[in-house]
């Protein structure tokens, strides 16, 4: 902040000046005291100055309103939107979302540095505050392989950049709990600059949990029991509570909040899909969710401003108060969380669900970038299962809406399979494939899923968490492999098909994880691919696609499949898909 401005905030502030804007008359949300209450605030210079009685050069009238800060999404990969930062703050401005903590380690797993700096390129210029938490793990663990290896000397570079806030969620364990060089190097590299360090804390013991608290890491996102948040906050840590397209603890865990502990619990949405966050919300449906289970309002809202500013050292954000920047909502009912405006800076953007603001010039990328979906010669072959002489077949079941599996075990000869393994659409149990996409290492890792629901056809994306290689499920071979071919064709992205013919796609030319395009095309084709789901797979009650791209996440439990073949996350060691 300029000498003058700062002079100008304070002649403002006394009344010696008139300020730029006045809200009149508005139910101010106190998220100090969860509290509420009637009065001016005044704004000027982009900063509020004042709260009390004022004039302004413009004047809204506030009465029977409500005013709140801005809400802060606590932790959020944009990639999962599938679209550009330039295209998803549009959607988060119309609900409230004034800023976001962002990792790119989606596509830094793809591009490395290249992809960070072009997430951070992408997100400026624009009325939106879009902070990044460098990726720590990329690959998250030594079970896969990524497009890119990042290490401690290419990420320190990069704290330079004024929007950078921390090291992102340290989700590789057994290198904090080992002490391995690089890993701690990361959070030393970040603890001596006074910043935060993220968590992944899924499934923790307490020793692990204590080790990591002791490590530095502040933050976890993972929890799915109450007794896991009480853990966490019983160290100090701050719990983010997430609800995401596909992660969905919210409901769950909100039941441990209260105005005793809620100054170190903050909301998050991890992972959101554009035509998710369009209809159902943001940040903005945690605070209903949580007023529906019995939170005060006041406290939902407190979680997902002050506490989030604090948690992430955003100074001067997060509250309607003297000196904090002036990022507002105007709610018409507070109940329903009715939303009338959005303000930035002390700017209107969103007016009765309308944006106000312009296209930025960063809406069009120049660049272009090549395929980066390399995969070996596919046949038929590659996606055998031999199990002659052997008697267990380990699955991997789905859990509709969240991110942990089951480990099941079959009795290969009750199914009556003595050669083979194939598909078996009555038992729902069907092949899955993890095809290495970035450096022809010929790594095709297969198991077998239930839970998918396919009646025919595949399914197949280069979404696959962290490393985003391709993902295939299929009612038989043939379905499974021209699925592959499609989408390698088509440089990555989302595909069904059926019977030999493409029923829907989704192009993701950008790392095969987002597109240049327009959010509104986007959502159109992600509905025409739900459509598809419908045609094979008809009594599907979830998102498969987001589903999908998680079973390769071998940081959580129980069971996930990576390009290295099947790997058991409790006891973190591959195991042979039939034993």
């Amino acid at each position: 902040m300029r000498k003058v401005q700062l002079v100008n905030q304070i002649k403002a502030a006394s009344h010696q000046i008139r300020c730029d804007l006045v809200i009149k008359n508005i139910t101010i949300i106190d998220v100090f005291q969860n509290d509420r209450f009637v009065a001016d605030v005044a704004i000027h210079e982009g900063h509020i100055v004042g709260i009390g009685e004022y004039q302004g050069n413009c004047e809204v009238d506030g009465s029977g309103k409500f005013i709140c800060p801005g809400l802060i999404d606590a932790h959020a990969h944009i990639e999962s939107s599938l679209v550009t930062p330039c295209e998803y703050y549009k959607e988060a401005l119309k609900h409230g979302i004034t800023s976001m903590i962002t990792d790119p380690h989606e596509i830094a797993n793809v591009l490395g540095v290249e992809g960070i700096e072009l997430m951070i390129k992408l997100s400026e210029d624009i009325p939106f505050d879009m902070y990044v938490m460098l990726p720590s793990c990329v690959p998250a663990t030594g079970f896969e392989n990524s497009g890119a290896n990042l290490y401690a000397k290419d990420l320190a570079p990069l704290y330079a950049h004024h929007r950078v806030l921390g090291l992102a969620e340290v989700m590789n364990f057994p290198a904090v709990i080992h002490g391995e060089d690089d890993m701690i190097q990361k959070i030393m590299d970040a603890r001596k600059r006074g910043l935060t360090v993220d968590g992944h804390g899924a499934s923790f013991d307490l020793k692990t949990l204590n080790a990591y608290v002791t490590a530095g890491i502040t933050t976890d996102h993972e929890c799915h029991t109450a007794e896991e948040v009480i853990d966490r906050l019983r160290r100090g840590m701050y719990v983010l509570m997430r609800e995401g397209s596909v992660a969905k603890n919210l409901e769950k865990l909100i039941s441990v909040a209260s105005i005793a502990n809620s100054r170190r619990i903050c909301f998050c949405t991890d992972d959101k899909h554009i035509d998710d966050l369009m209809t159902e919300g943001s940040i903005d449906h945690s605070i209903k969710v949580a007023v529906k289970h019995g939170l005060k309002i006041e406290t939902a809202i407190q979680m997902c401003t002050l506490n989030t500013a604090e948690c992430y050292k955003l100074d001067g954000y997060g509250a309607i108060a003297p000196g904090f920047i002036a990022d507002f909502i105007i709610l018409d009912d507070l109940d329903s969380f009715n939303i009338h405006s959005v303000y930035k800076k002390g700017i209107r953007v969103v007016h009765q669900g309308v944006l106000e603001v312009g296209e930025n010039r960063n809406s069009k990328i120049t660049k272009t970038f090549e395929n980066t979906v390399k995969l070996p010669t596919l046949t038929f072959e590659s996606f055998k299962i031999s199990c002659r002489d052997k008697e267990i077949l380990n699955v991997i079941e789905l859990i509709p809406n969240k991110l942990e599996t089951i480990h099941q075990c079959f009795n290969l000869q009750e199914l009556g399979v003595t050669d083979e393994v194939h598909s078996d659409v009555e038992r729902d149990l069907l092949k899955v494939a993890v095809i290495e996409r970035h450096h022809l290492t010929n790594n095709i890792g297969l198991g077998v899923l239930k839970g998918l629901k396919l009646k025919k056809g595949a399914i197949a994306t280069t979404i696959s968490h962290d490393s985003h290689n391709l993902i295939v499920c299929g009612t038989n071979d043939e379905e499974m492999l021209f699925a592959s071919r499609q989408l390698q064709q088509m440089g990555g992205g989302i595909i069904v098909v059926c019977e030999g013919k493409v029923l829907a796609s989704l192009t993701l030319e950008i790392g095969g994880l987002i597109t240049n395009r327009a959010a509104c095309d986007v959502i159109e084709e992600l509905k025409l691919l739900h459509e598809a789901i419908e045609m094979i797979a008809p009594s599907l009650d979830f998102n498969p696609f987001l589903t999908l791209s998680f079973l390769t996440l071998p940081v959580i439990p129980a069971i996930k499949l990576t390009d290295k073949g099947l790997f058991d996350v409790m006891k973190f060691d591959f195991i042979s898909v039939v034993s």
